[in-house]
């Protein structure tokens, strides 16, 4: 968890930092009886690809929620880290508790990533334990894990070391991982940085290399976490090559993509490289996060996902469009090469100037379809407009009273895709607004510092049908300018602002609601707007 944020002087380009020169060693395999490491990759027992798609879920804080295992997992995720506690300084997860924990993993088809949290900034936090002992901890669990190799991986310690004298956390790191292999752990070890995870001084980056080697397994993967940090194309992507270039096994951890006042991290680019290298990531978190931003669901609710969890779950790149389940569970194993059956012809509706919805009857698999990849056709050519683990989806980003052509695959958990739908052309209206929209809006502050602030819009369709694709009309009364959205796409003229949906926010069901968060610029006054209209009608407001 992010829960703390480096300085605005401690911020440095990691591009400017030297990439590891050697090269990891492939895994000798000895003790690879379950998920392991082979020649810089995550795998499986069986040596099939494994690339974790999943989230973060904070189960020390909230043990009564444990169906949130099913419900991510209903959402497409191959994979949830679980946060547990040591007893250092939160409540300790007993023996029982760890291994009911995977047992629910396991009963859901999810990996498990077991992690301390209690190492949380250590030199900086005086509260945070050591890595020491967060290896005695896994010590006291290893009759609950001895036997889960194929399911678990031990991430020995939550961001183990604060900004003070990151230098420090190699050796610590070292011992740890050399402490579990003595007492006999054979599972896949996980690491994370320092610098509350983020590694913005580069110490993991230019001791990976040492430390990978003192697992003698060779079955260690280092874990970055991505924050503020991270806000350009270019930081992400060099640290992330430098690992794959040296081929040492490395994740993203945790990310976040809301932005704050330290910054906006690049969750686009985050997602778009990891789907591009093949690496894993874990969003954090799936709920009850101090700062509620951060909140893939509200209150544990998945039918309640905010703007940030739709983007995780529906955005390009994200866990319904490149999830794949563990072959371990008996789905998509390298022995399936049967791929689906075409799905149905789409069909459009709910059609306005810049969106609609395809609907299509479902295909059928051997073994089972877990996602559809809906394609917009021109041509010879065809390019992925949105992804679903159902058949419908909502298009958006469309232009007015403009034809287009679309098709659907379907996939299923060994990667097998179908052959193409057939197609369905759809043209856009020419625009105007919708009537009899009945929508509620709520807007918040949700934070303030001199010269700007972070805002939060929930718009509500209190109407009896969906509403798919929308236009929110405001004005500011102060001089307020958006300068960054997620969730939608602002555009402004003085104090009057527009805002269009992303594909993940496009489609409101009834009853239900979609948020937009934003950054902006304000002077001495920032009063909240009075009066706002979705697709021309007016909205209460709440």
């Amino acid at each position: 968890m992010l829960t703390r944020l480096v300085t605005f002087l401690g911020l440095v380009a990691l591009g400017v930092l030297g990439p590891a020169t050697a090269h990891a060693q492939s895994s000798p395999g000895a003790l690879a009886t379950g998920i392991h490491i082979s020649d810089g990759r995550l795998v499986e027992g069986n040596g099939n690809d494994f690339i974790m798609r999943g989230v973060n879920h904070a189960h020390t804080w909230y043990p009564g929620e444990t169906q949130s295992l099913a419900d991510v997992k209903a959402l497409g995720a191959n994979t949830v880290r679980v946060v547990l506690s040591n007893g250092h300084r939160w409540t300790k997860n007993s023996a029982a508790d760890v291994a009911a924990v995977v047992r629910q993993c396991k009963a859901n088809r999810l990996i498990c990533v077991l992690e301390v949290h209690d190492t949380t900034g250590y030199g900086e936090d005086a509260a945070a334990g050591t890595l020491d002992q967060a290896a005695d901890y896994w010590i006291g669990l290893k009759d609950v894990l001895v036997g889960e190799e194929n399911y678990v991986i031990v991430n020995i310690g939550n961001e183990p070391w604060g900004n003070t004298n990151p230098a420090g956390w190699t050796d610590p790191t070292i011992a740890a991982i050399k402490k579990l292999r003595n007492a006999g752990f054979e599972h896949t070890i996980m690491v994370d940085a320092p610098n509350w995870g983020q590694d913005w001084q580069g110490v993991m980056r230019a001791n990976a290399q040492t430390v990978y080697d003192a697992d003698t397994t060779g079955n260690l993967i280092f874990s970055i976490h991505m924050y503020s940090v991270y806000d350009t194309a270019q930081e992400i992507t060099d640290y992330l090559n430098a690992f794959v270039n040296a081929g040492l096994p490395i994740l993203i951890g945790e990310f976040g993509g809301p932005p704050d006042q330290w910054g906006d991290p690049d969750e686009d680019t985050m997602m778009a490289a990891a789907q591009q290298l093949r690496l894993g990531y874990l969003a954090w978190s799936w709920s009850g996060n101090t700062d509620p931003i951060l909140d893939l669901s509200i209150g544990f609710d998945p039918s309640r996902i905010s703007s940030w969890g739709q983007r995780i779950f529906n955005g390009a790149n994200g866990i319904a469009q490149t999830s794949r389940e563990a072959t371990v569970f008996g789905g998509g194993n390298p022995g399936d090469t049967q791929a689906p059956t075409a799905p149905g012809t789409p069909t459009a509706s709910a059609v306005t100037a810049t969106s609609l919805s395809l609907t299509w009857t479902a295909a059928t698999d051997n073994v089972g379809v877990t996602g559809y990849d809906a394609v917009r056709v021109s041509g010879g050519s065809e390019s992925t407009v949105a992804a679903s683990t159902t058949n419908t989806v909502a298009v958006t980003g469309l232009t007015a009273d403009t034809t287009y052509t679309f098709a659907v695959y379907a996939r299923d958990a060994a990667g097998n895709r179908s052959a193409r739908s057939a197609t369905v052309n759809v043209t856009t209206d020419e625009g105007g607004s919708t009537p009899g929209v009945g929508c509620s809006v709520g807007y918040r502050i949700v934070g303030e510092w001199p010269g700007g602030f972070q805002g939060e819009i929930t718009i509500r369709n209190t109407g009896t049908s969906a509403i798919s694709g929308w236009t929110l009309a405001f004005a500011f009364a102060n001089g307020q300018t958006v300068t960054n959205m997620w969730g939608g796409t602002p555009t402004q003229n003085g104090g009057a602002v527009r805002v269009t949906p992303a594909s993940y926010t496009s489609t409101i069901p009834a009853a239900g609601s979609v948020t937009v968060g934003f950054t902006g610029s304000k002077g001495a006054t920032n009063t909240a707007p009075t009066a706002f209209s979705l697709n021309g009608s007016t909205c209460a407001t709440t």
